[in-house]
């Protein structure tokens, strides 16, 4: 069984297509990368994987559940980062993490447990009473990171997860997550920036709402900087 499959997903904003025919599927425990540039149709994807967008074009089915037929069992099995923070900057990492917990129907002593779980997972238990507001960008990163697995889900969408931080954290936040896809959680990472992708990740290339391409980096790259082979591909719209 696959951990995620779209086949065919469409969508438009009006006269504007954002999406036409996008099919791909994720293989369990592995990290892949949605790569695309800026206006790729990557937020158009990661709403409609979410279900802030719904759509009669396609299919989107996680872990075995079809999104439009059972969205509360298929939407179970996701944890989520948007691009944009959604984090209580007033309340503790704990509460936050425990109001997210209750959101999932979590609480009481498993919640507490869950939370200090995930919170360990990224390096962030010794934070736990510490106020959100008083934690840097990276910090705050790895706290939503660790809010989205605190109902254990199969799958973690991360919508350009990275934007705003300086190179050192971006760099500890991509490293957290390649473990957490080493240990077997299926990844789908969204972002532009090529030095984000390791060798052995899956990388799907989207460009202009189409799929160009569905490899792992190494072979889509053969030898050549991969931020040329992407440069090329999304100048061209040429498939690999």
């Amino acid at each position: 069984m696959t951990a995620l499959e779209l086949v065919d997903l469409g969508y438009s904003y009006g006269a504007k297509r954002a999406l036409d025919g996008v099919s791909f599927a994720l293989r369990p425990g592995r990290f892949t990368a949605l790569l695309g540039p800026n206006g790729a149709g990557k937020s158009t994807l990661f709403s409609l994987l979410t279900r802030l967008f719904v759509t009669k074009e396609g299919r989107i089915t996680v872990a075995g559940h079809d999104i439009a037929k059972e969205p509360r069992a298929a939407l179970s099995k996701i944890g989520v980062v948007f691009q944009q923070p959604t984090l209580d900057l007033d309340m503790s990492v704990a509460m936050n993490m425990r109001y997210f917990a209750a959101l999932h129907g979590i609480s009481g002593r498993e919640a507490a447990r869950r939370a200090q779980e995930a919170l360990e997972r990224l390096g962030m238990a010794e934070r736990a009473g510490e106020t959100v507001r008083g934690l840097n960008g990276g910090h705050r990163r790895r706290m939503e990171i660790a809010r989205a697995l605190i109902h254990r889900p199969e799958v973690l969408l991360l919508d350009e997860a990275t934007v705003g931080l300086d190179f050192k954290s971006r760099q500890d936040i991509v490293a957290h997550v390649h473990e957490l896809a080493a240990g077997g959680l299926t990844v789908l990472w969204a972002t532009h920036l090529v030095d984000e992708i390791h060798d052995s990740d899956d990388v799907v290339v989207l460009h202009r709402g189409h799929v160009l391409a569905h490899d792992t980096a190494a072979e889509l790259r053969k030898g050549r900087p991969l931020a040329d082979v992407f440069i090329e591909m999304t100048a061209t719209g040429e498939t690999a």
